[in-house]
């Protein structure tokens, strides 16, 4: 069972919060996403400890994450018609498209593929839309603008044909990632006909799928059941068929590795060659601790999932209010690294997903005026950028990529804006 917000206050659970906890999640949801799922509510969330709990912060909208000037605003709405607009006017201001987005949305000809995104060469991204929702909202999620009203900002596909066409063209792509929202909150047909696509021979190139998912943390029921049977069996089938099959599980928390459940739901993903890995943002207030992250990368090798990222919070929604300076992000990271057995050391990070690729935070190098960053790629737009380090002036209060003085030559570099894939002046029918 799924809540939305009047479901939620409507169950025995609103018990647990005040009558002025009610009154700002009524307002703050009215900006920011909420849904929740029934497992959470019981089994991962400590209500006796509900203020400095993880898993509420994690999934309630929190005060602090609208601005002072925003609360008055929202307060001082005289109409529907005139809240609506300020509504609107408050999710624009928390830059639903972060680091350009709407950049990786490919073209062939005159055609425009809105449900895919294409950054790096050998990977594309797929958003089916019955996908762009998931069983319970993060509140630091960099994709909430794909569960608001802002039709306008939603990367969204529901023809397969798209699908095909665009990968039967890019042979150098190898990798397909199945995003959202949350693609396994679709149900196992519609799930199915999408991989069905992978498998025709004319896509025998893509030889990984990728799924990306918080399912396991926020609804391993999905992997359990007949329903679930009825998944694995397929999974195990593509993988049979020569196809390697990723599950790319969102773990924020210790705490949403302890259930039965998501221990009975990997252990069946894992029976079925379904190789796991981990990633999630470092968020203020949730997982900025190195111990978190400690027993979360240990907890999960034992569980036999690899930890994969922890990435920097994006420049997106409460992004004040989430945020961890990038200096302590990096030594939060390296703490956590050197307490983990070397079997967790697969793990990168920090990472941001920037406009020009992922950057990786390498050290900190220097003393004084002298101290700075060492940054290089993971990948890049330009694959040419990939693993070369450069450095940028040391700040205390930089959060992302743009808040940093970057030393040529790479300065220069990273800050042209034009693609790096050039446009294919082909149509796709010429194409094909």
């Amino acid at each position: 069972m799924f809540y939305s917000m009047s479901r939620f206050l409507d169950s025995k659970f609103a018990k647990n919060l005040s009558s002025k906890e009610i009154a700002d999640l009524k307002l703050l949801t009215r900006i920011f996403p909420f849904k929740i799922s029934r497992y959470v509510l019981e089994e991962l969330i400590d209500w006796k400890n509900k203020e400095n709990d993880p898993i509420y912060r994690l999934t309630f909208p929190q005060p602090g994450m609208l601005e002072d000037s925003n609360w008055d605003l929202l307060k001082s709405a005289k109409s529907h018609e005139e809240q609506k607009q300020i509504i609107k006017k408050i999710r624009i201001e928390l830059n639903p498209h972060p680091d350009g987005q709407t950049d990786n949305i490919p073209r062939i000809g005159k055609r425009t593929f809105g449900g895919i995104q294409h950054k790096y060469k050998e990977t594309v991204l797929f958003f089916p839309s019955q996908g762009q929702t998931c069983h319970s909202f993060c509140t630091y999620c960099f994709r909430w603008a794909q569960f608001v009203n802002l039709d306008e900002h939603k990367f969204r596909s529901k023809d397969q044909t798209d699908l095909s066409d665009y990968l039967s063209h890019k042979k150098d792509v190898t990798d397909i990632l199945f995003t959202g929202g949350d693609p396994l909150f679709m149900s196992n047909d519609i799930m199915f006909n999408y991989l069905d696509v992978i498998m025709k021979p004319k896509l025998e190139h893509i030889t990984n799928i990728r799924i990306g998912t918080k399912a396991l943390a926020f609804y391993p029921q999905r992997f359990l059941g007949d329903e679930g049977d009825k998944l694995l069996t397929k999974l195990r089938s593509i993988r049979r068929a020569g196809k390697n099959i990723a599950l790319m599980a969102h773990f924020s928390h210790p705490t949403e590795l302890s259930t039965e459940k998501v221990h009975e739901a990997i252990r069946r993903l894992r029976n079925h060659g379904v190789i796991i890995r981990t990633q999630a943002p470092l968020i203020k207030g949730i997982n900025d601790n190195a111990d978190i992250w400690r027993n979360l990368w240990n907890d999960s090798v034992g569980l036999g999932i690899v930890p994969y990222y922890m990435f920097v919070e994006r420049d997106t929604g409460a992004h004040h209010y989430f945020s961890v300076p990038l200096y302590r992000a990096y030594q939060i990271f390296t703490e956590a690294y050197s307490k983990i057995t070397g079997l967790a050391k697969t793990v990168r990070g920090p990472s941001m997903s920037a406009k020009p690729g992922k950057v990786l935070i390498v050290g900190i190098t220097g003393r004084g005026d002298d101290k700075k960053f060492v940054l290089k790629f993971i990948q890049a737009r330009n694959p040419l950028l990939v693993n070369k380090p450069f450095f940028a002036k040391f700040s205390e209060e930089a959060t992302w990529l743009d808040e940093l003085e970057i030393e040529s030559p790479m300065r220069e570099m990273i800050t042209d804006d034009a693609r790096y894939f050039e446009e294919d002046e082909l149509s796709i029918d010429e194409v094909a």
